[in-house]
């Protein structure tokens, strides 16, 4: 049986790896982009809210957008603080759409979308790399070559760890999303409001959120951040805070729950993954591009997929003979704020005890004006929390005076 070729295989549909597909495609390239599950809906598992300049950098339609928010509030065992603006501040994608669109322009560019098909196993001979997918329609064996193989199997990082005692330490979260439907009425109350919940109220450990979608559709989901997977074993359920937020929070007494879905995350600490080895290359979360503090990671893998693209096509016309440089401008654009969050993180969802750093925080953020919360929670830029500290410190100055009645 002929051994079809390709110039680049990238294992798995996600956002970088559909968005890289579609880059080196577009550039002409053969491309192959093969996904285990057989259809976009069998994973629709990220939140995927992102501020709304994801849609014009990434040339996105409008079709893939579940619903625009111009609201942000922020929810605390003890505070609520909502800022908004009179424009969009952002979207809620609708992650299959969405996923389902990318694989759509690779095949519109002229490359192959192979849904079903599980990664197995691959071998090097003679410059080339032979690629074994198991279609799992009727379990057939398939094999294919390619000059570039390229790992974007997320938190599994099928491709390019052999043994799972070869990964980095991870931090690691786990998650669970519903989409409900619920009495118009609630969902008009919430449909152009994104809300983050933190504390030990909503998610100890933790945190939820109520995305809005299409009409009087809700996305409702906790994560939980953990250092060892034993110590899950004895924390509850996180149904239980799902419940919480539908039946406290929205207290909608006639929902119905159209999906559940969920998944893990695995973040290298300090950004130890392997980036790249001979003719492969790692992208998206199997390099740690999902934001550890918030967990947002579709533009960043995006981000990421658009670097890999540069160098992918360098590869192959034959101006760099490895990957290294593309490890090192991965590091530039994310290290230093990666670290940051991951810090932050750890204090926050690991470390914080009666919620006293996540009330200090949002009693800093409650002064400052939309754009600069924008800023912090979407592009990490933490030093503008220091502009907080004036309202913050006026309180607090009142709060003295009023104590001795000066």
């Amino acid at each position: 049986m002929t051994v079809k070729s390709f110039d680049i295989v990238i294992v798995g549909a996600g956002p970088a790896g559909g968005h890289c597909a579609r880059i080196l495609a577009k550039s002409g390239h053969q491309v192959l982009l093969a996904e285990q599950n057989d259809n976009f809906n069998k994973n629709d598992f990220s939140s995927a809210a992102t501020p709304l300049e994801t849609i014009s950098k990434f040339d996105l339609p409008e079709s893939v957008i579940g619903s625009f928010w111009h609201k942000l509030t922020i929810e605390t065992s003890k505070v609520s603080q909502t800022w908004e603006s009179p424009e969009s501040l952002g979207v809620v994608l609708n992650f299959a759409k969405f996923r389902a669109f990318l694989a759509s322009e690779v095949e519109r560019f002229g490359g192959e979308v192979w849904l079903g098909y599980r990664y197995t196993g691959h071998s090097q001979s003679k410059g080339e790399t032979t690629v074994e997918f198991k279609q799992l329609s009727d379990g057939q064996l398939i094999k294919v070559r390619t000059k570039v193989l390229v790992d974007a199997t997320g938190f599994a990082r099928a491709i390019m760890y052999e043994k799972e005692n070869d990964k980095p330490d991870f931090l690691s979260g786990t998650g669970i999303e519903y989409l409900i439907e619920l009495e118009p009425e609630i969902y008009n109350k919430y449909s152009s409001d994104l809300i983050l919940f933190v504390g030990d109220k909503w998610m100890p450990k933790g945190y939820s959120w109520i995305f809005p979608m299409e009409q009087n559709r809700l996305k409702v989901g906790a994560a939980r951040i953990f250092l060892e997977q034993k110590k899950l074993r004895h924390l509850p359920p996180l149904k239980k805070y799902i419940d919480l937020l539908i039946d406290e929070y929205l207290n909608s007494k006639n929902y119905k729950i159209l999906d559940k879905h969920g998944s893990m995350l695995k973040y290298s600490r300090g950004l130890n993954d392997i980036y790249c080895k001979d003719n492969i290359i790692a992208i998206g979360d199997s390099v740690s591009t999902v934001n550890f503090l918030g967990g947002e990671g579709i533009r960043h893998g995006m981000d990421g997929a658009q670097i890999a693209g540069k160098y992918i096509q360098r590869y192959l016309e034959g101006k760099i003979s490895d990957f290294r440089d593309y490890e090192m401008e991965m590091h530039r654009k994310f290290e230093r704020k990666w670290n940051i969050s991951e810090r932050l993180a750890v204090r926050k969802y690991i470390d914080d005890v009666n919620d006293e750093l996540t009330d200090k925080i949002i009693s800093y953020l409650k002064y400052m004006n939309t754009e600069d919360v924008m800023e912090i929670l979407f592009y990490y830029k933490f030093e503008k929390i220091s502009r907080g500290l004036g309202g913050y410190l006026q309180r607090k100055i009142k709060e003295l005076i009023n104590k001795f009645n000066w």
